[in-house]
């Protein structure tokens, strides 16, 4: 079977039948995949290949996956889907909250896994998502979302830091300003109808971007929980050049 190369998927996972697996059903698929065990071995691969997604175990010898996680969104927009046998709410939680855009608990179904994978490689090669991307640039109050660069920048033009999840919902939320979008909708609305997300992963973005926004000089909250609706963006949005 022909690999695409043109996509490469980095797995971090000492379990060896684990990390076979993965690797064969991505290989299955036609995604190139390269295996490590460690962070150590990680930063070598990345230091030396083009990688398009991390899939990470938490559980891992040296250094955690959390702490991994919080380097590699640090350094970087990189898709990040936790794979861990530690499926409690609280590490979910924990998990995202450090940066990652995806959360699957062990045992898994491989073709979940792979669902979930494609999604996010398609999200990226689209650039805004599965939804149709914003022919213009947007602004809000001074803020203003490059939509070709996926860029968000505050009034004093700093870049503000954010993973490809929290740049598709802020982007998604700024195009239908002064509207209430469910939890459901913004699910379709940023990454189709494949089960990448639910709705707690969505109010756990949504405070994410809350807070890097107000990090960032936001001098209200721009987005707004509707009690038993969802979330409204409540600044007025023009397309801007």
């Amino acid at each position: 079977m022909s690999v695409d190369t043109s996509k490469h998927v980095l797995i971090v996972e000492d379990d060896d039948e684990i990390g076979a697996l993965i690797k064969r059903h991505l290989q299955d698929n036609d995604i190139q995949s390269t295996v490590v065990q460690t962070g150590e071995d990680m930063d070598r691969i990345l230091d030396t290949s083009h990688v398009d997604l991390v899939i990470l175990d938490l559980m891992l010898p040296g250094e955690d996956g959390i702490s991994i996680c919080r380097r590699l969104r640090s350094a970087g927009p990189i898709p990040i889907i936790i794979v861990s046998a530690k499926g409690d709410d609280f590490d979910r939680v924990i998990g995202l909250e450090v940066g990652a855009d995806d959360y699957l608990p062990k045992p898994f179904n491989p073709r979940e896994l792979i669902a979930r994978v494609r999604a996010m490689l398609r999200r990226m090669e689209l650039g805004a998502g599965v939804f149709k991307p914003v022919q213009n640039n947007l602004e809000f109050e001074g803020w203003k979302i490059d939509a070709r660069r996926r860029v968000l920048k505050n009034p004093d033009g700093a870049i503000v830091a954010l993973t490809p999840g929290e740049f598709d919902l802020l982007q998604v939320l700024c195009e239908r300003h002064g509207r209430v979008l469910s939890r459901e909708q913004l699910i379709d609305l940023t990454q189709g109808k494949v089960g990448v997300l639910n709705g707690r992963n969505i109010d756990i973005l949504v405070s994410r971007v809350r807070a890097k926004l107000e990090a960032a000089g936001a001098e209200y909250a721009f987005i707004r929980t509707v009690r038993s609706g969802g979330y409204e963006f409540v600044a007025r949005t023009v397309a801007s050049a």
